[in-house]
């Protein structure tokens, strides 16, 4: 079966960096786009980071210039590396994949911006 488990969540203060990983597998990964998407306490989840099988990325304005998508198709992982992080940046961030006719989802990883 389909299966993604996130790491890398954590505490950081204003300004610092965390990088996400997602380990995908039951899936030809290297043929699928991958997002990560952020869910904000009290909020609905929202896409922040898109890569296709093409290496093509897309960010949402939030996260522009400051989050970068990667992949890499040996390992079957997908990162977010997240820089200059604020307190808006916090949540719950999720890896996703659109396979077999609907969206699979891992299980969160929390990361809190503080200050």
């Amino acid at each position: 079966q389909v299966r993604l488990v996130e790491r890398g969540g954590g505490s950081v203060q204003s300004g610092g960096s965390l990088r996400l990983s997602c380990a995908a597998s039951g899936i030809n990964f290297k043929l699928y786009t991958m997002d990560w998407n952020h869910q904000a306490p009290g909020k609905q989840r929202e896409l922040v980071a898109r890569i296709e099988s093409s290496g093509t990325t897309n960010y949402a304005d939030s996260v522009k210039g400051r989050f970068t998508i990667s992949r890499d198709n040996v390992r079957n992982m997908v990162y977010l590396q997240m820089n200059n992080l604020t307190p808006e940046d916090t949540g719950v961030y999720y890896c996703s994949v659109g396979a077999r006719g609907r969206v699979f989802w891992g299980q969160g990883t929390q990361v809190t911006v503080s200050g």
